[in-house]
């Protein structure tokens, strides 16, 4: 049975490798003279998309983004992020920089966050941002899926640190995954077998993020990782109590999954399950009071939905002002997907509804 588990996944990781090297063979589409450099942030590649110079401008806004892939799949330099990067340095006239995280499995949970997080603190330095004429108070922080996971965790981290000059005005979270405690939310029930990203999909990504056992995979889907029994994560069960945080129209009528008996061993394997280094979903409130203004797109069709309307509603319960954008008829991963033969309606009608947001905001 793991052995059939394992083929299924593996599989469908292989078709999404190969989905993404095969658009990645499409040409790049923009109108403009972006200009694309490579470059090295303290030890962690990024690739700096400008928009040319216009007359006596001031400085430029600006905007850090971190893709998607389930922390394992993906670049900053395929067609698919070069040309959202390019689209969006050319609609918003800003400096767009995009992080190289290094993926799995050639290094796991915490080496994404620490590049992402010391890739975004070396950009944020003064100097730097003169170089690239950035107005120091209109930057982002944005990501989608992995990508948005790891731009929360960031936000989060620069919030508690008190000597930096510059903070992002802004974070703006695609899709994004935020939490691993439950896996039976009304969006994981619903969509548990939703095509790009299946419920054990997504576990997947999160055991390998974790570098831990395909064997866990069944107990982690079934909620054992946080059981009432399970002393270390009782203190966050409240921080998504989805019955609470979500509206009647996405709860409908599905039933929460709490073991009373799981298995606390689990969480001593996999100690990151209740880190909010890689699960920003639990974070306290003081943390979330501190975070800047924020945009959260949620697709219907998508096993993360709830993730990141139950952090829009924790974000506004804490005083940070929210847009949660919500598509009825989209689905996980459509943004990128707006060149031909994947040219979607899904993709271009989020991707400008996610522009228009920050062009209003930045």
């Amino acid at each position: 049975c793991h052995l059939i588990h394992y083929l299924r996944l593996s599989h469908h990781l292989i078709v999404l490798n190969y989905l993404i090297c095969t658009f990645d063979k499409l040409k790049d589409v923009s109108s403009e003279d972006i200009k694309i450099t490579d470059a090295v942030f303290d030890g962690v590649e990024v690739r700096v998309f400008e928009p040319p110079a216009k007359g006596d401008e001031s400085l430029k806004r600006s905007i850090v983004y971190i893709h998607g892939g389930g922390w394992a799949l993906a670049s900053a330099r395929t067609s698919l992020y070069n040309n959202l990067c390019r689209i969006m340095a050319e609609s918003l006239n800003a400096v767009v920089v995009s992080v190289e995280y290094r993926l799995v499995p050639e290094v796991c949970f915490p080496e994404q966050y620490h590049d992402a997080l010391r890739a975004t603190k070396h950009f944020l330095q003064p100097d730097v941002l003169a170089e690239y004429s950035v107005d120091p108070s209109r930057i982002a922080i944005s990501g989608d899926s992995a990508g948005g996971n790891l731009a929360a965790a960031v936000c989060q981290q620069l919030s508690k640190e008190e000597d930096l000059a510059v903070r992002p005005k802004l974070q703006a979270l695609i899709y994004p995954v935020l939490q691993a405690f439950d896996f039976n939310t009304p969006s994981y029930q619903q969509n548990m077998n939703m095509p790009v990203l299946p419920r054990s999909v997504m576990i997947h990504y999160w055991i390998d993020y974790f570098n831990g056992n395909y064997d866990l995979a069944h107990e982690l889907l079934v909620n054992n990782h946080t059981a009432l029994n399970v002393g270390r994560a009782l203190s966050f069960r409240a921080r998504l109590n989805w019955t609470s945080l979500l509206p009647a129209s996405f709860k409908k009528n599905y039933k929460p999954v709490v073991q009373s008996t799981g298995t606390a061993a689990i969480v001593e394997q996999l100690p990151a399950l209740l880190d909010v280094r890689a699960v920003p979903l639990l974070a306290d409130d003081a943390t979330l009071a501190r975070q800047p203004r924020t945009y959260v797109l949620t697709c219907e069709n998508d096993v993360l939905r709830d993730d990141g309307a139950m952090y829009a509603k924790r974000l506004q319960h804490a005083g940070v002002p929210v847009t949660l954008d919500h598509f009825h008829d989209c689905f996980h991963g459509c943004m990128i997907f707006t060149v031909w033969p994947t040219d979607f309606s899904a993709g271009v009608q989020t991707r400008n509804s996610y522009i228009k947001w920050l062009d209003e905001n930045l």
